[in-house]
């Protein structure tokens, strides 16, 4: 039996699981950008879910599909929801794969994807310490797939305005004022506001290894259960939805942007 062929893709389909073979097809013949969000499953204080890292980074990659899907093609791939959070370990919720598992799964979804013919991938991460392991998973896929456009970005760093305007305490980062304002935006009810509490606020706070720790570069990296002892960077209970929306808005056009130049690559 000869199989049909196909000429479009239903134009509500938005996520790489819901195409059907068929669709595939058409979809690396218009040269598709593929989306993957990755995050991680870990403590975010009292008051976040486990999730925010990869719910954060599902939002975004879903806006800017929307918005790219007019345009071109898009699609959004499966997310991967477990990252590198060896930091995380010591409190309570976090499950951590480790730097090479994640760098394996990368680049193997990422390999089969173009060995099957897609060449654009971004990989957007709501968890920053997926960075790190994004950058060895591109290095590896350009010794072994040098015609992949692979990229990768992570979310809150991309809003460098909106996140100047917050107001922040001295130490800040970590389940803080932008991260749980972005949660508020995306979803009001995911975010338990009575237990909002803060945690290291300033660099007194911290002891000598997790105050150095702060240094840009040199780099080096405590567990956070050193930080404080509900694992909190700042004081979340200032975050309000409305910078949240700010913060997304930046970090979505800033990648639309980005994406539509991969597209005309």
């Amino acid at each position: 039996m000869t199989r049909p062929t196909l000429t479009s893709i239903r134009p509500h389909v938005r996520d790489y699981a819901e195409l059907t073979s068929l669709e595939v097809e058409v979809a690396k013949e218009r040269g598709s950008l593929l989306i993957l969000p990755v995050g991680a499953t870990e403590q975010h204080g009292d008051g976040l879910p486990l999730g925010t890292d990869s719910i954060r980074a599902d939002h975004v990659a879903r806006a800017v599909v929307d918005r790219l899907h007019e345009e071109g093609s898009a699609f959004v791939l499966p997310s991967i929801d477990y990252g590198v959070s060896p930091h995380h370990r010591f409190l309570p919720g976090t499950i951590n794969i480790g730097p090479r598992l994640f760098v394996d799964f990368v680049t193997s979804v990422a390999s089969q994807l173009a060995d099957a013919g897609f060449d654009k991938i971004l990989v957007i991460t709501g968890h920053g310490g997926n960075m790190a392991a994004l950058g060895v998973a591109q290095q590896t896929l350009l010794g072994t797939h040098p015609d992949l456009v692979f990229a990768y970005s992570p979310v809150s760093a991309l809003a460098a305005e909106a996140t100047a305007a917050l107001p922040r305490t001295e130490v800040s980062g970590h389940c803080g004022e932008s991260e749980t304002s972005q949660m508020l935006a995306i979803d009001e009810r995911s975010v338990d506001t009575a237990h909002l509490n803060p945690g290291a606020t300033a660099l007194s706070d911290l002891g000598p290894r997790a105050r150095l720790s702060r240094t840009k570069s040199p780099s080096t990296a405590v567990s956070f259960d050193r930080y404080a002892e509900n694992g909190v960077l700042g004081d979340p209970r200032t975050a309000t939805a409305a910078a949240g929306e700010g913060i997304l808005g930046e970090v979505i056009d800033t990648l639309v942007a980005y994406c539509r130049e991969m597209q005309r690559l």
